[in-house]
């Protein structure tokens, strides 16, 4: 009796600590395919403490012991353990969405202006999201132009993604409940299916396979997207969280030496920048500091001529499609210019109707481009 109580609580200790080890960022643990086995886990959490504890407690009825109090010394271990897994550990208890989401007008507004955010504009409403507070938060659910979406960011691969909330055609909540390869996983309320949150897809539970409508984005520095969208709304710090915010700005400009966030000044490398640039089902990834270099890069993906751009601040990029492969462009003080007309550093028409069409692009770094679209090209 005593062998089956012992072995009951080594079991739930390590039941608990495999609960945990999957889904964060543990030593190896985010290198493996172990997302099923995770969810595995997750999913029949419950039924298998209470199979285990019940084993627990036969072995510690039934068994004789000569100092009452030993049993004592392995429970309460058990149970400081479940107390760190599920409340110190759990990603939504390490984060949190806003409690009061304050968005303000350019002249209200108390972020720094050479702060990143990233910017949505749908239906003639702009709204800018600082990095500062996704990074934290993880998820903001807001609505634009009478749409519901949901912007995300992910501090460890340094991925900003906007999706639509809706599936099986109807609104959606969500909570961060881990990551995995170092990118953070959200769990829909309704099914408990596991988000990516860099791709939009559900990759365990009965959703699995399912993808949120990604939403149009940039990331630009906030003083860029206010000369860009005079009349945007800027979200500010929800003051319950105040100090959880980064106020440094090492993330944002590459100075951070943490494990998980820093950069790599160099190129290619795992903590290295890209820019990863979207035309259609196709994709290519490009060099954060070849087009700091250069400040315009003209290629093709696939068959869709395109052209990238940097602007004056170091900071604000786009991506557009070339109105031709033979179109050739040029930048100076944030302005485009091809052989004849002129576009603003965002692809508006400044002397011509016709605007430029512009691509989903995104700042990340390298190992997680490479991870979750291996097949794109570089």
């Amino acid at each position: 009796m005593k062998t089956l109580f012992w072995l009951a609580v080594v079991g739930l200790l390590l039941f608990e600590i495999a609960n945990v080890y999957f889904i964060m960022p543990m030593p190896g643990s985010q290198k493996m395919n172990s997302i099923d086995f995770a969810y595995f886990l997750y999913r029949w959490r419950w039924k298998i403490r209470v199979f285990l504890a019940l084993i627990m407690v036969i072995g510690l009825v039934n068994a004789t012991w000569k100092r009452n109090w030993v049993p004592i010394i392995p429970i309460a271990m058990l149970l400081a353990v479940f107390y760190v897994s599920n409340f110190k550990m759990a990603a939504d208890h390490m984060f949190y969405q806003p409690k009061k989401l304050l968005l303000v007008s350019a002249a209200e507004n108390k972020v720094d202006t050479g702060r990143l955010v990233m910017g949505v504009e749908m239906n003639g409403q702009a709204k800018a999201y600082p990095i500062r507070f996704l990074g934290f938060h993880h998820q903001v659910q807001d609505t634009i132009g009478g749409k519901p979406v949901m912007v995300t960011y992910c501090t460890v691969c340094r991925t900003g993604r906007v999706y639509e909330p809706i599936v099986n055609g109807k609104y959606e909540k969500f909570r961060l409940v881990g990551m995995d390869h170092f990118n953070a996983m959200f769990e829909d309320v309704t099914t408990k299916s596991w988000w990516r949150q860099v791709t939009g897809e559900a990759i365990a539970g009965k959703l699995k396979g399912q993808q949120l409508p990604e939403m149009f984005s940039t990331q630009t520095s906030l003083a860029h997207w206010v000369a860009l969208h005079p009349n945007t709304l800027i979200m500010q710090a929800d003051s319950a969280y105040i100090k959880s915010f980064d106020t440094t700005g090492n993330f944002e400009t590459g100075k951070s030496k943490d494990q998980l966030t820093g950069t790599d000044s160099l190129s290619w490398r795992d903590k290295s920048w890209v820019i990863g640039v979207k035309a259609g089902k196709n994709k290519k990834v490009y060099d954060w500091n070849d087009l700091k270099a250069r400040r315009i890069i003209e290629d093709k993906i696939e068959n869709t001529p395109i052209v990238i751009v940097l602007a004056n601040d170091n900071k604000s990029f786009f991506a557009f499609e070339r109105p031709g492969e033979n179109s050739q462009f040029y930048l100076s003080h944030d302005t485009l210019t091809d052989t004849h007309y002129h576009y603003r550093i965002d692809g508006k028409a400044i002397d011509t109707s016709a605007s430029l069409k512009p691509l989903q692009a995104s700042q990340e770094f390298w190992h997680s481009w490479r991870t979750f679209y291996p097949d794109s090209k570089r």
